[in-house]
């Protein structure tokens, strides 16, 4: 009985021990599960959930037409985790990386046998574990997935892949001024400057997650996945530029470059009425996929950032303007001084001797005399509108960032002399692209515009907005002065202009040459030009304008005719047969005008020369009676003393010969 008791007792406390603990457990598992869930749910996703960055495309840049300018091109990165590496395998793996991957043995070593480091947390320095060690970065796709698959063969799982993105210019060098470069910056894409830079807030991606579960060796665990968030790519631009007449207009300057050799070199070809740039391009230049010879010189977009003094070629907007104010007529008659004029005490030539000649004449021959005598009765208030009415002094429109708005002062500022320097070129500076788009306007009527280089942005969802230009009126009070001024431009592409050489067999071209010296130590230099062209075609229905401009030319001339007025021809013309520009008359009718102009100019050129023999001969007949005359008067002029005679025969004859010098 005894006994039995004993047992029960036990029993009894055996029960009460286990329901104890299984109270314990219920409890500890409400505590653990219920109270603390969402405190330890944190803590063990840290532990057996990570969450993966993921990157979208960087927006591209195509032309008009669709062809890529700008593109992404991937690329892989090889790393390892040195931690992971058995100390016993080290060697082994060194020879098989090394080898793979052609990099040097003592590197991958070096690299790889660092297990540890140390680092400083609020003060305290803590040993950690090396899990990175770069061992190729950029490697080609094609390299990369070769490498992949031999390193996973060989069972080195603690050899890490990964890949990135990279900027890639498929057309190489072709319009890599304007279009800019990019570099990669801890793994992304930075854009360094041109449209590149321009561009980015629409061009970069928007990047996604995704959160996964994963082993303890960092493997995602199948169908894991907790959350993941889409990564968005970046809009594509499709320029106003036409891929063929870019690529005809960097040819034909390639060749300009060659044959003149010029320390620089710009062309930029315009739709007038809108403003779209069809091409541009500039030297020197360079490979932005090869940046390795890359000249400090070379990778600016000088045509947006660099002005300098225009010369001639700012003379028909003063024209124009004096046109539209009824101060002149293209009949009107300037005297041009024979090549040599003064004003504000300072002396102002033109290149060839020029007499009376209508202000027509002024802008075949480019005089800079008759075009200063217009600009004096315009007076420096109506030429400051005018040439500011054409965009001088402010943007282009293109909104890059480092855009220059060329040197143009006040015209309170403006000193006496500048009226007659201004409106020749000298004394302000403009951009190449100022000047396209002063030109457009002189092509369309007087209509304003701005220059347009993007013509359409696509969204990752297939969003499209364009960009439509701007509709203003014309400047010009009188519509009559656009058909004048392109009739005088005219001429200097004919026989006996400035730039004959510009012409385009078929074609009107009305444009205009410029010669302008460089400042150099404050003067202007005999020696150092920069000579340019521009111009439109055809000229009355103008499909393009077009600018060529040479930086100090080498060789026989350094005119803008005949330097750069040839390339205008071949680029232009070359692009008038890609558009299928019909020609504005027949090829024999404009050879049989052009042969008899050029026969008038020779005739012309006959008579002044016949002129100029007759007055050399007259002057000669003259300085022979003046010197019968001189020997006469000191022969009846003889004295008996001959110290007086020797006195003044000396005193007549130092005269005579200093007469004779400033003759």
């Amino acid at each position: 009985m005894t006994q039995f008791r004993c047992m029960s007792v036990r029993v009894f406390a055996a029960f009460l021990v286990f329901t104890g603990l299984f109270g314990y457990l219920a409890w500890h598992l409400y505590h653990v599960q219920i109270q603390r869930h969402n405190e330890l749910l944190k803590k063990g996703k840290v532990k057996y959930s990570t969450t993966k960055v993921t990157e979208g495309n960087m927006g591209e840049i195509f032309d008009h037409s669709g062809h890529l300018l700008v593109g992404n091109r991937p690329y892989g990165i090889i790393f390892a985790d040195p931690s992971a590496i058995p100390e016993k395998k080290l060697h082994k793996t060194v020879t098989f990386l090394s080898g793979e991957l052609s990099l040097p043995w003592h590197k991958v070593y070096k690299g790889l046998s660092r297990k540890t480091k140390e680092i400083t947390v609020n003060g305290k320095k803590r040993t950690i574990p090396v899990q990175y060690f770069l061992l190729k970065t950029k490697v080609p796709y094609e390299e990369f997935e070769k490498h992949r698959k031999n390193i996973e063969k060989a069972k080195m799982r603690f050899v890490h892949f990964r890949t990135g993105y990279a900027r890639y210019y498929p057309k190489g060098g072709m319009l890599v001024n304007m279009l800019g470069i990019s570099t990669i910056d801890k793994g992304k894409i930075t854009p360094v400057n041109g449209l590149e830079k321009t561009f980015a807030k629409n061009t970069r991606s928007t990047s996604g997650t995704i959160t996964y579960d994963r082993t303890r060796d960092g493997l995602p665990i199948a169908g894991g996945v907790t959350k993941e968030v889409d990564e968005k790519d970046g809009a594509n631009h499709f320029l106003t530029i036409r891929e063929p007449i870019q690529s005809i207009l960097e040819e034909e300057l390639d060749k300009l470059m060659e044959e003149h050799k010029p320390k620089s070199a710009y062309a930029i070809m315009a739709d007038p009425y809108t403003g779209d740039i069809y091409a541009m391009a500039q030297r020197p230049t360079f490979d932005p996929n090869d940046r390795s010879s890359m000249k400090s010189d070379s990778w600016r977009n000088r045509m947006a950032e660099d002005v300098f003094e225009p010369g001639s070629i700012i003379k028909p907007f003063a024209v124009a303007g004096a046109l539209d104010r009824h101060i002149v007529t293209p009949e009107s008659i300037f005297d041009c001084e024979n090549g040599k004029w003064h004003y504000g005490g300072h002396p102002l030539k033109d290149d060839h001797k020029i007499g009376k000649v209508t202000v027509s004449e002024i802008i075949k021959q480019s005089s800079n005399i008759g075009t200063a005598k217009i600009a004096v009765l315009m007076g420096k208030n109506a030429l400051d509108e005018t040439l500011r009415s054409f965009g001088f002094g402010s943007l282009s429109g293109l909104q890059l960032a480092n855009e220059s708005r060329g040197l143009y002062r006040d015209v309170n500022k403006w000193a006496k002399v500048s009226l007659t320097r201004i409106p020749i070129g000298q004394g302000m500076a403009a951009s190449p692209l100022q000047l396209v788009r002063g030109y457009c306007m002189l092509a369309n009527g007087g209509y304003p515009v701005k220059l347009r280089i993007l013509d359409r942005t696509v969204t990752a969802d297939g969003k499209i907005t364009r960009t439509a230009p701007a509709k203003l009126t014309s400047i010009y009070k009188d519509p009559s002065t656009h058909k004048k001024i392109v009739e005088m431009m005219k001429l200097v592409t004919e026989p006996g202009g400035t730039a004959s050489q510009a012409g385009i067999r078929g074609f009107y071209v009305a444009g205009k040459t410029g010669t302008a010296q460089k400042v150099i130590g404050g003067k202007y230099s005999n020696r150092h030009h920069i000579a340019s062209f521009v111009g439109f075609v055809p000229a009355d229905t103008p499909r393009l304008v077009l600018l060529v401009t040479a930086d100090e030319p080498s060789g026989k001339t350094y005119y803008g005719g005949s330097v750069t007025g040839p390339y205008f021809s071949r680029i232009a013309g070359k692009t008038l047969q890609y558009m299928n520009v019909p020609p504005d008359m027949e090829y024999g009718t404009y050879d049989a005008r052009r042969r008899l102009a050029e026969k008038r100019v020779l005739a012309a050129k006959i008579r002044q020369w016949r002129k100029e023999r007759q007055e050399r001969g007259a002057s000669k007949n003259n300085t022979k009676n003046r010197n019968n005359t001189f020997s006469s008067s000191t022969t009846s002029g003889k004295r008996s003393n001959a110290s007086s005679t020797s006195t003044r025969s000396k005193r007549y004859y130092g005269t005579y010969t200093a007469m004779m010098k400033n003759r």
